[in-house]
């Protein structure tokens, strides 16, 4: 969040649409064209997009990974029309997750998750996936093959995605988006199962620095997959020309699922702040073990020391100062005095 305001900082005075300001990615820009209808595929590495054809038959899908050529996206976006603000938001990776519809097609913005296992790190990409006819056109920032099962499918012409139009490919990118977010959030509940048991067990200063770690994490997809779920729900709400009727039907597909990682994000949240107050409990209860048994070490030898304070006065006749029992017997009673108040505390369980 806080990059993203100083980014728009930057940008004060700069007409809409100016990609002078954006942080354009380093990654130098791959362009791959893949062409396939039922009988036949083509995959076709692109240098220059000058004089690219996209066949009217079949389904073309142009990928672009790596957004450091600005002039290749600019081609790419005067072939199919793309308004400046909308080639705008492909470089900007800080936009929420939303709908966009022109004049030629319609566009969404995405935003794929991973978590690193190593470092337990919410790592976020944002996708743009435009349709516009019969092409279907991704922007990625890295060069992630995050599609990598989708090609496989298409190689070797599994499922119906050959027989197929255009949107459903569309719509097969982004079930991946959302596949995956089900992958995270997996791995999302076992950190959690694991600092439930370390807060049983052991909870430690550590505990709290993960479960504040984690927290942030959960707000992050939070915000995301709510905006996901407004995406899923204009694509099934607007009847649109883009969309054939056999797609929407899968289109309800994911809508349900986009339903289930809302309300799953959101019992994280309320699980997480459980483990808060699970480690604030754990930590006032392993306190007052302390204190207690303090106070009965302490409470122990009150009366212990009010002997001994009484026979350590400095008075000249003191009852039985004379008599040669009287250091045992001062013992005797002490050791008494201190067995017998053990007792009593375990037999009132304090201990």
């Amino acid at each position: 969040m806080l990059k993203y305001l100083k980014k728009m900082r930057k940008k004060r005075g700069f007409p809409p649409g100016s990609l002078n300001e954006l942080e354009i990615s380093k990654l130098r820009s791959e362009a791959t064209l893949i062409h396939y209808d039922n009988d036949t595929v083509e995959m076709t590495s692109l240098t220059d997009l000058a004089d690219v054809s996209f066949p009217k038959s079949g389904v073309n899908w142009l990928q672009i990974k790596g957004l450091a050529d600005i002039d290749m996206i600019k081609k790419v976006a005067d072939i199919f029309h793309f308004h400046p603000l909308l080639v705008e938001d492909i470089f900007n990776s800080d936009q929420r997750s939303r709908l966009e519809e022109f004049n030629e097609g319609i566009v969404v913005f995405l935003k794929h998750f991973q978590l690193e296992s190593q470092k337990d790190q919410l790592e976020s990409e944002q996708l743009t996936i435009a349709l516009v006819n019969n092409v279907v056109i991704t922007f990625q920032d890295s060069r992630k093959n995050i599609f990598q099962i989708l090609e496989e499918r298409i190689q070797k012409n599994k499922g119906r995605i050959r027989k197929m139009a255009a949107d459903y490919l569309f719509y097969a990118l982004i079930d991946i988006i959302i596949d995956d977010c089900f992958i995270v959030l997996g791995m999302i509940d076992d950190l959690i199962e694991d600092l439930e048991s370390e807060l049983i067990k052991n909870p430690q200063s550590e505990t709290l620095q993960k479960i504040y770690h984690l927290k942030r994490e959960i707000i992050v997809l939070r915000r995301s997959v709510w905006h996901l779920r407004e995406l899923v729900v204009a694509l099934n709400r607007d009847q649109n020309e883009f969309m054939t009727d056999s797609t929407q039907v899968y289109l309800k597909d994911i809508y349900d699922h986009a339903i289930q990682i809302v309300d799953i994000v959101e019992t994280f949240r309320d699980m997480i702040s459980n483990m808060l107050e699970m480690y604030l409990t754990s930590i006032s209860n392993k306190m007052n073990e302390v204190m207690k048994t303090l106070t009965i070490f302490a409470a122990i030898f009150i009366p212990l020391t009010f002997l001994a304070g009484v026979y350590g006065m400095n008075f000249r006749f003191l009852p039985e100062l004379e008599w040669k029992w009287s250091y045992p017997l001062w013992w005797f009673i002490t050791i008494l005095i201190g067995i017998s108040m053990i007792f009593y505390f375990k037999k009132k369980k304090w201990f």
